[in-house]
């Protein structure tokens, strides 16, 4: 057994399942930590808020209400705990980032509701000192309270989008099969993955995933890759053939000798593209940030200058001080703390009404400003599924169609190929409406099947040598396939797959097989054209077939014969040549790398589930016109937001010269603290009814498309 224990270098257990762990131990920790506080703010803020009605309404209005439980004493002590306890980080985001020299939310946060509560505690511990001066002891721990308490649930949302890149590398490293069969010694033996080092030689055998990437030394067989690639045809493999850990051995066995492990293997790239994929901040909250940064000093600037010109003026040090508690209450935007996530919340749950789901605000955020949309072709605008087009037959043949089909149909049932599905499907529903004798239930039995890797199957039936594959391959073993050269010029023309039929040497039908269009994706490209998106097609295919597939859906620009391993080189390249934002649409694992680096990744939502969960929105439904959609959702839920910074801002900013004392010579008029605690909280009430406009948003409708 020790000869199975390589040394400790060797091994990879520090690679990505044990960062998915570590990922998922510290955002649960985060989450818990968020939703304790959450709860515990949320209880003491409603005793405060009850505690503060009488002062709110007036007074007289609490008789049901014992006086010590209205006390500000009481007040004091249910929001201590509420700030210190559940809101601290605030005030040391707030010291950290003063010791920085800048500020930021966590500033505005800790100064307004830091000022409002000492404000507080002085009117609890001295009332008589502005009593004496005419002016009225009023408290403001409900707004302190009120405002932590909303600010942290902001922060839980934000917690838990932040969850789904967890989830996303979880469900990628469940494509790794847990162990591997190793040749050491001469003995082939049953080794976990991560033991496996490069330079092994590994046994896969048919129905089994292959643990690592590799290069094939003996052996050969159709290996499915869909799983990473999202294309559904199986690749043949033979020997100094390259195979990709977590793909499927669909047929015959061989060994492969291992070139990458651990963090090298195109698995764990994958993993660590998706780990990233949500890691930026929002564009809005970067915004958000640059305001404060200069709103946050101005407005500290403003009300000591404040305090220094009323002192100077009245020699009065609580007037003064009444001054600079206001400018400095109704300067902060306590609304801004609800501008985005409210209209991010209404936006999201429209989007789910039709069938879009966000990942993430900045998702939301980025889709209205498009510039580039990069559409996976296989699975994205078609349907990823390969149906017989056409089915011909040829001068030479003798056999009767339904005789034909049953013999191409027991050949191709034993065939892995998905394009031998397609022909076998046709066939046998061909057979079924013809009610022939030859149903899809009394297919004759094959003898002697041989699968020829790249050209085609064939065996006997009945006494008959029957062959299905492509014209080259009979070309190879000297068939005359020149009647055929029409027919194959022109289904290749139109995009098709080929695969002729041969019984005893004589060329007897021809199948053309596609993946055809989904209904919607014409349409849909029009309608990302309308709204001035630059659309461009990618795909695997050859040059010729991807753009005619374009052609039909209305694409001029073409990226064809791109690899699965490359797609997300392309979004770089595009990014950096200035034509971003790119969004990625796809649906398959392989493009879950190119979901990452896109500026917004959209995922299919009939694709793989790892590329779901590494997307930034899912089209539900897989309807192509859900991408236009969001981006219009996208749009208006951004103009929304920028119309509640205005109402966060505007009534704070319009009083500040009110708070300042502007009036007072004229008037006498003081804005007390409690008139700005209401100003902010109109601000929010704007905010949120605003917001609540989003739900009426409808998609524009595409012509000829059921939404």
């Amino acid at each position: 057994m020790n000869s199975l224990s390589p040394s400790p270098s060797c091994c990879h257990t520090d690679g990505p399942a044990g960062l998915a762990d570590g990922m998922e131990r510290e955002l649960a920790r985060e989450l818990t930590l968020l939703r304790r506080k959450v709860r515990v703010a949320a209880l003491l803020t409603a005793l405060v808020m009850l505690s503060s009605l009488s002062h709110m309404l007036g007074g007289g209005h609490h008789s049901f209400l014992p006086s010590w439980f209205t006390s500000p004493w009481t007040q004091l002590l249910l929001t201590t705990p509420v700030l210190f306890g559940c809101g601290r980080d605030f005030f040391t985001g707030a010291v950290s980032a003063f010791r920085q020299h800048s500020a930021d939310m966590n500033t505005l946060v800790a100064a307004g509701t830091g000022i409002a509560y000492l404000t507080s505690l002085f009117t609890t511990l001295f009332p008589q000192v502005l009593i004496a001066e005419g002016l009225p002891a009023d408290v403001y721990f409900e707004s302190a309270a009120v405002i932590l308490t909303l600010v942290l649930l902001g922060r839980l949302l934000e917690a838990r989008a932040r969850g789904q890149t967890s989830a996303a590398i979880r469900k990628l490293l469940q494509l790794q099969p847990p162990t591997a069969r190793v040749v050491r010694e001469g003995q082939a033996v049953e080794v976990p993955v991560s033991m496996v080092v490069v330079g092994d030689l590994v046994q896969v055998r048919p129905g089994e995933k292959v643990p690592s990437d590799g290069v094939v030394s003996e052996g050969s067989s159709w290996v499915e890759e869909s799983m990473l690639t999202g294309e559904p045809t199986p690749v043949a493999k033979a020997a100094g053939d390259a195979v990709i850990g977590a793909s499927m051995n669909r047929s015959g066995s061989f060994s492969f000798r291992v070139s990458r492990v651990g963090a090298d293997t195109v698995l764990a790239q994958i993993v660590e593209l998706v780990r990233q994929a949500q890691s930026s901040r929002t564009q809005v909250q970067r915004l958000a940030d640059q305001v404060v940064g200069w709103f946050v000093p101005v407005v500290i600037a403003l009300a000591i200058a404040a305090f220094v010109v009323w002192f100077l003026i009245s020699g009065n040090a609580v007037l003064a001080m009444l001054f600079l508690v206001s400018v400095l209450v109704i300067a902060c935007p306590c609304a801004l703390g609800l501008a985005t996530p409210t209209s991010i919340m209404v936006a999201s749950g429209k989007g789910a009404e039709n069938g879009l789901i966000f990942r993430s605000a900045e998702a939301l955020e980025t889709a209205g400003g498009l510039h580039t949309i990069v559409l996976d072709k296989t699975g994205t605008l078609t349907r990823g599924q390969p149906e017989v087009t056409d089915f011909e037959r040829l001068p030479a043949g003798v056999l009767p169609t339904p005789t034909l089909l049953a013999l191409t149909a027991a050949l191709e049932s034993r065939s892995e190929h998905p394009l031998a599905e397609a022909i076998v499907a046709y066939a046998r529903s061909q057979l079924a409406s013809a009610q022939s004798q030859l149903t899809d239930r009394e297919l004759p039995a094959v003898e002697g099947f041989e699968a020829v890797a790249g050209r085609g199957v064939q065996g006997a039936i009945g006494g008959q040598q029957v062959q299905v594959g492509t014209p080259r391959w009979f070309e190879e073993l000297g068939i005359n396939t020149a009647p055929l050269k029409p027919l194959v010029e022109r289904l290749e023309v139109a995009a098709r797959s080929v695969a002729v039929v041969v019984v005893d040497g004589r060329l007897e039908g021809c199948f053309g097989v596609a993946d055809p269009l989904k209904p919607t994706s014409a349409a849909a490209v029009a309608a990302l054209r309308r709204l001035g998106l630059q659309v461009v097609m990618l795909s695997g295919d050859a040059r010729r077939t991807a753009e005619v597939v374009a052609a039909q859906v209305g694409i001029e620009r073409v990226i064809a014969e791109v690899r699965p391993a490359d797609k997300a080189s392309v979004i770089r390249k595009l990014q950096e040549q200035g034509e971003g934002p790119v969004a990625m649409v796809g649906d398959g694992i392989n493009d879950a790398p190119a979901l990452a680096q896109a500026d917004v990744g959209i995922a299919m939502g009939t694709g793989t589930d790892v590329a779901i969960a590494a997307s930034d929105i899912t089209l539900i439904s897989g309807n192509l016109a859900g991408v236009p959609a969001a981006i219009e959702l996208s749009r208006a839920a951004m103009a929304n937001i920028r119309q509640n910074l205005v109402f966060a801002f505007a009534y704070n900013v319009a009083g500040i010269p009110l708070a300042a004392g502007l009036l007072f010579p004229l008037t006498g008029w003081l804005l007390s603290p409690m008139i700005a605690g209401a100003a902010m909280a109109f601000s929010s009430v704007s905010v949120v009814s605003n917001a609540l406009r989003l739900r009426r948003f409808q998609p524009a409708p595409l012509p000829g498309v059921a939404n």
